[in-house]
């Protein structure tokens, strides 16, 4: 009686974070921060825009005229922005760290999503589509066409995050931390979407058109193609323990459970990759069963499309475009559910840094915001002519099983690798 329980505690996975964006994990024993008047009131702030995510959720259920499910989908970009804020789920700080660095702790968040998702993702296909060697493939799935503009939209991808300093993912829960490199990104990103619809018809034709949309499960049935995935997925991370550089961590010592440790866990920790990785991967199952695959690009390039449309300027035709699986884009002026996703991925994302005192809006110059842009319109066209970015072709795709999922992670790894060798990052 009396005495606290005491347990292990060791550093925050992954070590610090990138310096545009972000603040470094509070190491463990380091001494503890005394509680400040401005930690109550970032809290409370916090805890408001929560609570407001939450009543407008509710709120937006009975509003007729908004999309089916844009309630759900509001809570589920909530959530997914609180998994990416805490865990550091951006895939060029991922792919970064481990090209310049040898720090693979954040690849391994991402072989924990695509496992989990996978497994999901399985036993919802199962529920659809009970035979999948019949040739027909399950709906709204992203499984999308293998060519070589599949390629090249992943290879502009890989060099257009690299410019800009994130994915589009990234940039969107960056921008809760005050990551202001974002708004000239993502801008850019809807110039570059306008840019992939002028160019989409001549690509569909000289590649898209008749290219195979390769799925594991028709060759290998469900248990095979999990199998076959989780194999891949496993000498992946077999190759990274034996390839990353080891990275010092402090020694494993006893603490004691106080409010202290309590609020380091519950705010300032960042979360594991096992822990962010599993997190991201129940997302993704949830959104593909209640509404529709995770992916961040839909809104963007429906927000691009509608206003060339009213300009005049979009292609009388866009053939094929709607018929292929992945990030769809529409003319409408209304919200669809990915747009309300993204704004409680933005919303729960500020509310997660405001809490750990990560909101520290970054500065922006001529130059670094003029890259941002051009990696945005890199990164636009790139998702335009792949159907979708990092989230929704590499994520949701290879959670899928699909083959394009896979073909597009090797170009954007590929475009951003050569990036960096060449300094891109550093523009």
């Amino acid at each position: 009686m009396g005495r606290g329980l005491t347990v292990s505690t060791t550093t925050a996975a992954g070590g610090p974070l990138d310096t545009e964006g972000a603040t470094p994990a509070v190491p463990p024993q380091a001494p503890r921060p005394r509680w400040t008047r401005g930690d109550t009131l970032r809290t409370a702030l916090s805890g408001m825009v929560l609570v407001a995510l939450l009543v407008g959720a509710w709120v937006l259920n009975g509003i007729p005229g908004t999309a089916a499910d844009a309630g759900f989908s509001l809570l589920i970009g909530a959530a997914l922005g609180i998994a990416f804020e805490r865990g550091r789920f951006c895939f060029f700080c991922i792919f970064r760290d481990a090209i310049e660095d040898k720090d693979t702790t954040g690849v391994f968040s991402v072989l924990v999503a695509l496992a989990v998702g996978g497994l999901g993702y399985a036993v919802v296909f199962g529920m659809f589509l009970p035979d999948p060697t019949t040739g027909r493939l399950p709906p709204e799935a992203h499984i999308g066409p293998v060519s070589w503009v599949l390629v090249a939209g992943g290879l502009a991808f890989g060099v257009g995050m690299t410019l800009s300093g994130a994915c589009i993912s990234g940039h969107l829960y960056r921008l809760g931390q005050g990551y202001t490199r974002a708004v000239p990104a993502l801008l850019g990103a809807l110039v570059g979407f306008g840019l992939g619809f002028f160019t989409w018809n001549t690509l569909y034709f000289a590649g898209v058109s008749g290219a195979p949309t390769p799925w594991l499960p028709t060759w290998f049935g469900y248990s095979g193609a999990v199998l076959v995935q989780l194999a891949v997925l496993l000498v992946i991370g077999a190759l990274l323990l034996r390839w990353a550089r080891p990275h010092r961590t402090a020694p494993l010592g006893g603490g004691t459970i106080t409010w202290a440790h309590v609020r380091r866990v519950v705010l300032l920790d960042r979360w594991g990759p096992l822990t962010t990785g599993a997190v991201v991967g129940v997302i993704g199952v949830i959104a593909y069963l209640r509404v529709e695959p995770l992916g961040v690009t839909a809104q963007l390039g429906t927000w691009t499309r509608t206003a060339l449309a009213d300009t005049d300027l979009l292609p009388d035709r866009l053939h094929g475009l709607d018929t292929l699986s992945g990030c769809a884009t529409v003319v409408t002026r209304v919200v669809l559910d990915n747009g309300w996703l993204i704004l409680g991925l933005v919303l729960a994302s500020f509310a997660a840094a405001l809490a750990g005192n990560r909101f520290r809006p970054s500065p922006i110059t001529v130059r670094n915001g003029s890259t941002a842009l051009l990696g945005g319109v890199l990164m636009g066209w790139g998702a335009m002519v792949a159907l979708g970015c990092t989230v929704g072709v590499l994520l949701s795709g290879i959670q899928a099983f699909a083959v394009s999922g896979w073909v597009f992670a090797a170009t954007v790894l590929a475009g951003t690798w050569v990036s960096i060798r060449f300094g891109l990052h550093r523009s």
